[in-house]
């Protein structure tokens, strides 16, 4: 009888545990650092040398896939796209990072078809956006959301280390590959999806330039706890790390691997 009053009290008064509410997703990334990672490169691409290749990249990949596809969607929505309108698209509607938060539901839907320049690299939950990515369709509506993934920038994260050999501290994202990504678009109730990678490799001469190109394209940190600027020693550390892997014409391939995740609202 103990051993049952026991299990009673536990549980409600059937013997039933509550239900336990999901936890929050952690807060890897700052909604304002992102803002502000984005305003940043909005000003930068003003320069007639900012580089873009990756965002361009994205954009060539997108109008292929829309063309191939023959869409003729109208309503768009365009996330993140600091290279203006795709072809092929009648009425767009942009919206930049920071206009709305992707871990809730997409406002002016519902949209035909919706394209995500690498904003959903750096949400906190992403299971969350893809969701609302999907509601936000109409019925035989198309997503596609390209991102910076796993493999990317090998040289980049030898030289952050080589930075403070005792104790490294958080400086760049976690990526993700495509497994995880097929998981998440199955996760967010798409029964139709196509995840496929390619490879962009940029050639460099020095750390700084490649900083440099990922303040440009939205790239850079936008951890929720960033970990303060490196002292003069550790970013001597780290450009002389860098140009460690040079070739003998003394430059350093750095690889991008570029996810697309494509699905539809069937």
């Amino acid at each position: 009888m103990a051993a049952k009053l026991h299990r009673l009290r536990a549980g409600d008064k059937r013997g039933r545990r509550p239900a336990m509410s999901n936890p929050a997703p952690p807060r890897i990334f700052s909604r304002d650092r992102r803002k502000a990672v984005w305003d940043r490169a909005q000003l930068r691409q003003q320069r007639e040398d900012a580089a873009r290749f990756v965002l361009e990249d994205m954009a060539e990949d997108f109008a292929e896939r829309i063309a191939f596809m023959q869409l003729a969607p109208e309503r768009a929505l365009l996330m993140g796209s600091l290279v203006g309108d795709l072809p092929g698209l009648d009425i767009v509607i942009h919206a930049p990072p920071g206009g709305f938060d992707e871990e809730l539901p997409f406002p002016g839907g519902p949209f035909d078809f919706i394209a995500g320049f690498e904003t959903l690299a750096t949400v906190n939950d992403l299971p969350a956006a893809l969701l609302h990515m999907r509601c936000a369709l109409t019925e035989g509506g198309v997503a596609m959301a390209s991102l910076v993934g796993a493999g990317s920038l090998a040289n980049l994260r030898r030289a952050m280390i080589a930075a403070e050999p005792d104790r490294p501290a958080p400086r760049m994202h976690p990526l993700i590959d495509n497994r995880a990504a097929t998981a998440l678009l199955e996760r967010a109730g798409f029964r139709r999806f196509v995840v496929d990678s390619r490879s962009l490799s940029v050639a460099y001469r020095s750390l700084d330039r490649l900083v440099g190109d990922l303040r440009d394209q939205a790239l850079g940190n936008q951890l929720a706890r960033p970990a303060p600027p490196l002292g003069r020693a550790a970013l001597g550390r780290a450009r002389a790390a860098f140009l460690e892997h040079a070739d003998p014409e003394g430059r350093v391939i750095e690889r991008f691997e570029i996810l697309t995740l494509t699905g539809w609202k069937t």
